[in-house]
């Protein structure tokens, strides 16, 4: 049975009226509020920072909520692809793309509307996916394991390139959301183990 404690939300700026969004996301809990007292590196927080600078606080504006996990995701994919992002000439400062795909992308390929955006939701489940796998095995996984074990596991003409897992392994590693044994090269959830 699926549980219905998830919602997607809007970060919002004050200073237009009405308030834009700046940022879509999907939580539960606290999560909506979380941004406005966790520092970090992002261009969301950036946003807040100078929203705050000019003496306002950010609206939170909870748009749907309960939703399951999936719901939430879907939902939350949906608003990104109708606002877009600063990427696709949006207002949103949500990081829908991983690091460097962007600038790698050639100016001859067309992206057609909301394709980044349901890519990223995909990708969104597979990274669930494989940090559930790593919580669940305290002693870590490898490439090889996620990728067998999910059924990521590609072959390309013949050769086996387990390149899907492995760059899903390698954001998580960049979010913090896992840690790799330089001895075992085993990725085991942060704090687990």
């Amino acid at each position: 049975m699926a549980v219905n404690f998830f919602y997607v939300y809007a970060l919002k700026d004050p200073r237009n009226s009405p308030a834009m969004p700046f940022y879509i996301g999907k939580g539960a809990g606290s999560r909506a509020f979380d941004h406005l007292v966790t520092p970090d590196s992002t261009r969301k927080y950036s946003k807040i920072k100078e929203i705050v600078s000019a003496g306002f606080s950010p609206l939170v504006d909870i748009l749907l909520d309960d939703l399951t996990e999936d719901q939430a995701l879907r939902m939350e994919a949906e608003v990104i692809s109708a606002f877009g992002t600063i990427e696709s000439g949006g207002p949103l400062t949500n990081s829908v793309l991983p690091s460097g795909f962007r600038s790698k992308a050639k100016p001859s390929v067309v992206v057609p509307h909301g394709s980044v955006e349901r890519a990223q939701l995909g990708l969104q489940f597979i990274e669930a996916a494989v940090f559930s796998l790593a919580q669940a095995n305290p002693q870590g996984v490898t490439n090889s394991d996620t990728a067998s074990a999910l059924g990521l596991r590609s072959d390309y003409r013949g050769k086996q390139k387990d390149y899907l897992s492995y760059s899903i392994l390698g954001l998580l590693l960049r979010d913090g959301r896992l840690e790799r044994d330089a001895v075992t090269k085993r990725h085991k959830a942060r704090g687990s183990g």
